[in-house]
């Protein structure tokens, strides 16, 4: 057992860590395991690959991500800040190298390979995106005079433009929701909220007429007659195939056809075979995630903290909203990934990168003011 009384950066790092909130992210990644496993096997046998290749690569990519969010939660938040502007501008050279020799994949350009890795740059940016910003945010509520708000809407812009020239509408969606949520966290006038989502909402709207792949997806779930929707039928199927307790770990019959049922659709998958009940679970687990940080956040007296918190916790539940929604055919199909649970190594490492931060970031720390009056009281007894 650590002692209080040891002073190294192990111990301090053990007492002041969110220990429920670090136990939560390692069942979340326990829980991916079990449905890697019971989702995967089918698809990879059906493209003619090892019933565990996918297994196996879902575990392998586990370790480095483990090890990013333990050694990213020892970080102070002015290193946070210094390594989000790193990653950022690794992630937006890498995209740009991706629009310009990255392969095309049904129409869009998401992906590059290095070193025999595929990499998807975006899912980096996000995390790194929201710390960027935050701090611009906290620098804009402590220096008025700073164009801090300015800088955070070019930042803004200029990500959304690479991710819709990809083309990512779900990457961009998510994007603009954080920040519209991040710029109401730190005080901005109602009005500029409703401005940006109007914005948005023009966006969308010109997305529909002009991108046909947008206005596929829509059509198809405005009404499903219109297209193929076959996952998003399967999937909603498998909740009802499921019931409350499931058909047991391995009987379930829905992913030997589902295309992506170790991906997208994991979560239909859980239903299925273990029934809503862990459905349900899984959804208190990813609640109890953003409430518990969101409310460490607000208890922090640093602002750049309270934002980059908040913003990474918002970033994380919409996330997962998103794909559960798309597996329960209340939104057109996005193509996210559900933390931790979903297939994939650049959203699984990107995850615990952002998760790390979160982690760091709501660690007991001493405030400015106690610091100040130890400060001066040394000052006074050593005089």
């Amino acid at each position: 057992m650590i002692s209080r009384e040891q002073r190294t950066p192990l111990s301090e790092w053990w007492w002041t860590v969110d220990r429920l909130l670090l136990a939560a992210m390692l069942a979340l990644m326990l829980a991916g395991i079990i449905l890697s496993l019971a989702a995967s096997p089918p698809v990879a046998v059906r493209i003619g690959l090892d019933p565990f290749h996918f297994f196996n690569r879902h575990v392998i990519f586990l370790l480095p991500s483990c090890f990013v969010m333990i050694a990213v939660s020892f970080l102070s938040p002015r290193q946070i800040r210094r390594a989000a502007l790193v990653v950022f501008a690794i992630s937006v050279l890498l995209i740009l190298v991706t629009l310009g020799f990255g392969p095309e994949v049904k129409g869009a350009k998401r992906w590059i390979t290095i070193l025999g890795v595929n990499i998807q740059a975006s899912e980096a940016a996000k995390p790194s995106f929201v710390v960027l910003v935050a701090w611009l945010f906290s620098e804009s509520a402590r220096r008025p005079e700073m164009p801090a708000t300015s800088m955070a809407l070019v930042l803004l812009l200029s990500l959304v433009t690479l991710l819709v020239a990809e083309p990512d509408f779900g990457q961009t969606m998510l994007i603009l929701m954080v920040w519209g949520a991040l710029f109401f966290i730190a005080g901005m006038r109602i009005i500029w909220v409703f401005g940006l989502a109007g914005t948005a909402a023009a966006g969308l709207f010109a997305a529909y007429m002009f991108v046909p792949h947008v206005a596929a997806r829509i059509k198809r779930f405005m009404d499903p007659a219109s297209g193929d929707t076959f996952q998003v039928d399967m999937a909603t199927e498998s909740f009802s195939h499921g019931g409350w307790f499931g058909q047991g770990p391995g009987e379930g019959t829905v992913k030997r056809i589902l295309p992506d049922s170790h991906t997208d659709f994991v979560f239909a998958v859980a239903a299925e075979e273990f029934g809503i009940i862990l459905c349900l679970m899984l959804l208190a687990l990813f609640a109890f995630i953003v409430i518990r940080t969101l409310s460490r956040a607000y208890a922090s007296e640093d602002l750049f903290a309270r934002f980059a918190a908040s913003g990474l916790a918002i970033l994380f539940g919409i996330q997962a909203s998103i794909n559960m929604a798309v597996n329960l055919h209340l939104m057109p199909a996005k193509g996210m990934t559900l933390p931790f649970i979903s297939y994939g190594g650049s959203s699984m490492v990107s995850l615990a990168y952002g998760v790390g931060m979160m982690l760091a970031l709501t660690r007991l720390r001493p405030s400015i003011e106690v610091q100040s009056v130890g400060d001066a009281y040394a000052s006074r007894q050593f005089a």
